[in-house]
């Protein structure tokens, strides 16, 4: 079930042809709804209270000294993430709090998100956190970052609320949180930003783009869109409303990167469909789908598909499972309750009906797909016969991981299919000509492309500068880096707030985490050596001699001369050393650390982490 609280309207995902909902003081509202830290309200829509409110004035000039500062606090060098802070004088809304995915030089860490110091102190002054859509990258942030800054509330979306309400779940040291419906037709007031939204397609249902009305003029910030005009079960992005909002004048767009390196434009979800409904009918036996458990999109593909072809599905993965049930509970999903069935009961089934979606098209290593490769399923085993379907694009960083997991299905004699096969992946995200199309229908005067590291950014600001766009009006910013908008001008200013890697591992979440991620960096690559040497506490005397323990630098039976020579070298170093020393233990450690050290990089040009411990008896 889905939480009461994060219910929103059950009809027509897009929000077209919808009355706008009251959610302010209203008896059919499904959100709790409220004023938070100032006393200007929010309020969801504008004339909810009796009386029209009147429209923000952003076309006159500000002749104070307060500045429209906008600051990306991740997503400009990375993919993931994602957070924007917006902020005029007193007042700060976010846009998305994500995380990241670690890399492959990053043993031990679970995810990265944004680093909020910058907050610190003004927690009284954000009126709010935007949330685009339901993606990890764009909500993984929240249950880490959310108390560090006051419990603000959060807008999104109805599917979106609910995804981050189940994540919720298990965090439980946090408490609950101040979630608000939105519709496509409100407009929040939260201080001196007016905020409504638009519709716009990506891979996951009730994705918005966002407008930002301020003093200083008129913000887009669009989240991860593409245009789709066959899209699956909602409706196209709303040009009409896009290029309505772009006669009205836009001061900056924030524009999504990903794929704007990429030339033509992006593919339809339709036209995978027909990829899909191809291998279904064709497959001789079980058909096992990977792909991301938030592609509500595609997963709602295959189960139509499969049921209109008599077949059952089964879901893999906690967080597929949990993410159908609550689309689902939405309406977004409709399907006989026969067509889902439980994955232990599969093999009561022909082999032929039998579709599975799960998890673990990236390689994670306890998701579905690659415990199922690797035998370690409980439930599925592969068997000759079995199709394999990787229905996802690689994240960049996970390619040899994923290489790995296809060469283990095909040795077990499953057969691979992959998006350079065919078109079983649309991605998510605009290609070159989506974003001219995007960029003519709003006119903006400055052009900011976010979400994608430098090079995806800077092929994005390419496109902007093919149009006619001045140089200077587009903002290839680092993470951190202030943009001030004052009168009209836009200005990419050498400031920078804090926006190092918070890392997030089993011991917690820290932004000091660099020490220890280097540690794991050379016991990964050099391994550890560790000498004991047992001495006299009153005169230091060496009582026998040092023992020597390595792990991952040397294999000890294959270097016997290595080991015995620096045995003896430490040994030498210990008996020659001044007795008095010995008052001062850390001494001692620290000249055997520098003095082993310098001896193996010297004999074998590794630099393995060496430990010393010395014993007093």
């Amino acid at each position: 079930m889905v939480p009461k609280e994060t219910r929103g309207n059950q009809t027509a995902p897009s929000g077209y042809s919808r009355r706008p909902r009251r959610t302010y003081g209203s008896k059919t509202s499904n959100t709790s709804v409220a004023p938070y830290h100032s006393p200007s309200r929010f309020i969801i829509p504008s004339s909810v209270r009796g009386n029209p409110i009147k429209p923000m004035i952003t076309n006159l000039p500000n002749k104070g000294e307060t500045k429209l500062r906008l600051i990306v606090l991740g997503g400009l060098e990375e993919i993931g993430r994602n957070c924007t802070l917006l902020e005029y004088g007193d007042d700060i809304i976010l846009i998305d709090m994500g995380l990241q995915f670690p890399e492959e030089d990053m043993p031990g860490i679970d995810y990265i998100i944004p680093n909020m110091n910058y907050l610190e102190g003004k927690e009284k002054n954000i009126r709010g956190l935007i949330v685009t859509h339901g993606h990890y990258d764009h909500i993984g942030g929240i249950p880490h970052l959310i108390p560090k800054i006051g419990y603000p509330p959060i807008f999104a979306l109805p599917i979106t609320n609910a995804i981050i309400k189940k994540r919720q779940e298990d965090f439980k040291d946090v408490r609950p949180l101040t979630l608000n419906n939105v519709s496509l037709n409100d407009t929040l007031y939260l201080g001196k930003f007016q905020v409504s939204f638009f519709h716009l397609n990506h891979n996951i249902p009730d994705s918005l783009g966002i407008v930002i009305k301020t003093p200083e003029g008129t913000l887009i910030h669009t989240g991860d869109w593409k245009f789709d005009y066959q899209p699956a079960g909602e409706m196209p992005a709303d040009l009409q409303r896009i290029a309505k909002i772009g006669s009205e004048g836009v001061l900056a767009l924030l524009s999504d990167s990903t794929n704007a390196d990429e030339h033509g434009h992006q593919i339809s979800e339709t036209n995978i469909a027909t990829s899909l409904d191809d291998i279904l009918t064709k497959a001789p036996g079980r058909v096992i789908i990977g792909t991301f458990s938030s592609l509500l999109s595609r997963i709602k593909q295959l189960i139509e598909i499969s049921e209109k072809m008599g077949k059952i599905v089964a879901l893999g993965g906690f967080s597929m499972k949990s993410n159908v049930e609550i689309a689902k509970e939405l309406g977004y999903m409709k399907f006989s309750p026969k067509t889902l069935v439980d994955l232990r009961t599969i093999n009561k089934y022909p082999q032929s009906k039998v579709v599975i979606i799960c998890t673990g098209a990236q390689g994670e290593k306890n998701a579905s797909l690659m415990r199922i490769a690797n035998g370690e399923h409980r439930d599925v085993k592969l068997v000759p016969g079995d199709t394999v379907v990787f229905s996802s694009s690689v994240i960049p960083g996970n390619e040899r991981t994923v290489q790995r997991l296809k060469d283990t299905l095909l040795r077990k004699g499953a057969e691979v299919v992959h998006y350079q096969m065919m078109d079983v992946h649309a991605g998510g995200h605009a290609k070159a000509e989506d974003v001219k199309l995007m960029i003519r229908l709003l006119s903006p005067k400055y052009f900011v492309p976010i979400h994608g590291n430098h090079y995806k950014l800077y092929y994005n600001g390419k496109i902007a500068l093919s149009l006619g766009m001045p140089k200077e009006n587009v903002f290839i910013a680092d993470n951190g880096q202030v943009m001030e908008f004052k009168n009209g001008l836009g200005t990419l200013t050498k400031e920078k707030v804090p926006a190092d890697y918070v890392f997030v591992d089993g011991l917690g979440v820290s932004d000091e985490t660099n020490v220890v991620l280097r540690d794991r960096q050379v016991l990964a690559e050099d391994g550890m050596v560790v000498i004991i040497a047992t001495v006299d506490s009153k005169t230091g005397k060496l009582i026998q001699n040092p023992d020597i323990i390595s792990r991952g630098f040397v294999f000890l039976k294959s270097h016997k001369e290595l080991i015995e020579d620096m045995r003896h070298r430490v040994k030498k170093m210990v008996i020659e050393s001044d007795p008095l020393s010995w008052a001062d233990t850390n001494y001692i450690r620290n000249k055997i650390r520098d003095y082993v050290g310098q001896f193996l990089f010297s004999k074998t040009e590794k630099r393995p982490m060496v430990l010393p411990v010395v014993i007093e008896v």
